[in-house]
């Protein structure tokens, strides 16, 4: 197996020391064991992505010492594989649409006594999943809905699910914990987590390196795997960098970003070596 690892920035901001690290951890994957390391842009919020990004970014991983064979990706060239999968997982009956405003969601939430929650808080409340078809079709003509995977429907078909993280080990797959989440934006007819899963199989990628705050988000991923019949990686979800109070670091933290370093004068390895305590920690974990 060769094994290729990816990197996936938003071109929604300048990078910082997180996504450095993120960056580090999967190029040195991939340099480790003779593999190939991918760089694509998660650019599907085209609201937010601005042009110079793309260049901004590709210039500071340069500046890191990764490199990439491939031309990188665009989501935004991958629409309609991302149509033509949320039209599988309708047929199925998968999928429902949702005509909800954030404003509705909150009044339902508040309204129950024991809402459903997960990791990233109060599940949605599933004021649309069964809506019948003629009330479908009164919405359609004035609002425009997102689509939401049925979970229960889904848990059903995707049974004794595990996946395999090389930090954490054997996971048992939940596949209620994020509850109905949006598959597709009505703004955008897509989602982060539907386009991630089809990329990474589309792109061959064997190794999934990423943040821990996406650990929840694999159980939904494989999920979507297997329900779409595309192949399982294996995962490494490594520690998040923190800021001085002990939070992750986030795009408006412009003092870590890479570009500022640079030019306040700090060299590759100075760089390089504000991230080493995270890297040490995986390095045992490299060698596949």
């Amino acid at each position: 197996m060769t094994v290729q690892t990816r990197f996936a920035p938003s071109p929604t901001g300048k990078l910082h020391l997180g996504h450095a690290l993120s960056a580090l951890v999967a190029y040195d994957m991939a340099s480790k064991n003779h593999g190939e390391f991918i760089l694509r842009f998660e650019d599907i919020d085209h609201t937010r992505v601005r042009s110079h990004y793309y260049r901004e970014i590709e210039e500071d991983l340069h500046w890191l010492g990764i490199t990439w064979k491939q031309k990188p990706w665009s989501q935004l060239d991958r629409l309609k594989t991302y149509q033509k999968a949320l039209d599988e997982l309708r047929l199925q009956d998968l999928v429902y649409p949702c005509f909800c405003t954030r404003r509705e969601i909150d009044d339902e939430l508040a309204q129950m006594t024991q809402a459903p929650h997960g990791p990233d808080g109060s599940h949605y409340p599933g004021i649309c999943r069964d809506l019948t078809e003629s009330q479908i079709n009164d919405l359609l003509k004035t609002r425009i809905p997102s689509w939401r995977l049925n979970s229960q429907k889904a848990a059903h078909l995707a049974t004794k699910l595990t996946f395999t993280d090389l930090k954490h080990g054997k996971i048992e797959v939940n596949a209620l914990l994020l509850g109905d989440v949006v598959l597709a934006r009505k703004d955008i007819g897509c989602s982060y987590h539907l386009a991630v899963c089809l990329d990474d199989a589309a792109q061959g990628i064997t190794h999934v390196t990423r943040g821990c705050d996406l650990l929840p988000a694999t159980h939904l991923h494989r999920v979507l795997q297997q329900l779409l019949k595309l192949p399982e990686p294996i995962y490494l979800h490594h520690e998040l960098v923190l800021d001085e109070d002990g939070q992750r670091l986030a795009k408006r933290h412009q003092s870590q970003a890479i570009s500022t370093l640079r030019d306040q004068g700090m060299s590759q390895a100075e760089v390089r070596s504000m991230l080493s305590s995270y890297q040490s920690d995986l390095a045992p974990l490299m060698n596949l």
